[in-house]
């Protein structure tokens, strides 16, 4: 639980600041207690091995990527370890991919990590766009 002090046009106020599952907070404002959604905000998720830097944002003007297909994570699906932003996509559908190799790079929690393929392989599909916002489990590539 964070204490949040603050004031507004000259009143004070404090705040108690829970986070809920499902991403939700309850926000407790001088007693009384509200539930919260904010857009982006994930909840907490355990923390993973940074691989590399961050990749730097893209730039404002870059179009807004459409939401991931909902396909169901079958053998030969590499699915989102953790909720975050579709940074970079290594390879094209139809590339050669070998266990291990980065296929995906994806910014979770102001980290860098690279998604591998699991196994040797042909990228059957690209289910994911550059910039896409990924839940965990949600599937991005699809090799066979």
């Amino acid at each position: 639980m964070q204490e949040l002090k603050f004031k507004i046009d000259g009143a004070e106020y404090t705040a108690n600041v829970e986070e809920k599952e499902g991403g939700k907070l309850q926000v407790t404002v001088n007693g009384k207690a509200y539930e919260v959604e904010v857009p982006g905000h994930v909840a907490a998720v355990p923390k993973v091995q940074p691989i590399r830097p961050a990749v730097a944002a893209a730039p404002a003007a870059a179009p807004v990527a459409a939401a991931p297909k909902k396909a169901s994570a079958g053998a030969g699906a590499i699915t989102a370890p953790l909720p975050g932003t579709i940074t970079s996509i290594e390879v094209k559908e139809g590339d050669a991919v070998k266990a291990g190799q980065t296929v995906i790079v994806m910014e979770a929690m102001k980290m860098a990590n690279n998604i591998t393929a699991e196994a040797d392989g042909t990228v059957k599909a690209i289910l994911v766009a550059q910039g896409a916002q990924v839940q965990s489990g949600d599937a991005l590539i699809e090799i066979g």
